[in-house]
């Protein structure tokens, strides 16, 4: 083969490998190809970090105690006014004569009666006052402690390919090289 024909044979072999490169670059499918990495910069985000925890303390509690109440129902006791009664009756009886002393007898039962209530009334304060008792009981709180941490958010990659450097980023460590996809189209 002569040289011309070399020439012509090569000046071919190039328009079609041009024109296959071209074909397949003007779709929006490409190819894909390897780029080599040359550096990689995490980009770094300031997050708060809500930490729960439970705060617990001891408090002084004051519980009064009533003396005269069961459980349920409230049982209050009228024997002092009963008694009461009972003796100023027979006080009032010592006055006056007839009817008087039936209006005596009577005024000395009401009056002891509110005497003997007026007792119990004391004496039930008495121990309400006297009843008072503390005790230790536990609380408890829930506190958010806020902390900030950085995190990585992404990396900013500069990768070369074919002699020339770019950056992307990207979500993930992209590692020693990164996937590329080449699109050649003509220019017109």
């Amino acid at each position: 083969m002569g040289l011309n024909n070399k020439r012509n044979l090569l000046t071919l072999a190039s328009f079609l490998f041009t024109a296959t490169v071209a074909e397949a670059g003007s779709g929006s499918n490409g190819y894909f190809d390897r780029a080599r990495v040359i550096a990689v910069d995490p980009i770094i985000k300031n997050v708060r970090v809500g930490q729960p925890r439970e705060e617990c303390w001891y408090e002084t509690v004051s519980t009064s105690h009533d003396y005269n109440q069961g459980y349920g129902r409230k049982h209050t006791s009228r024997t002092p006014e009963i008694f009461g009664a009972i003796i100023g009756s027979a006080v009032g009886r010592q006055f006056g004569s007839g009817r008087g002393q039936d209006v005596a007898t009577v005024a000395g039962a009401i009056l002891g009666g509110s005497i003997g209530r007026d007792v119990k009334n004391n004496g039930r304060r008495h121990n309400r006052k006297h009843g008072n008792r503390t005790r230790q009981e536990r609380r408890c709180e829930t506190i958010n402690d806020a902390t900030y941490e950085e995190r990585i958010k992404a990396y900013r990659v500069t990768y070369k390919y074919h002699g020339r450097n770019y950056t992307t980023r990207m979500r993930n460590h992209p590692g020693k090289n990164i996937r590329v996809k080449v699109n050649v189209r003509p220019v017109s």
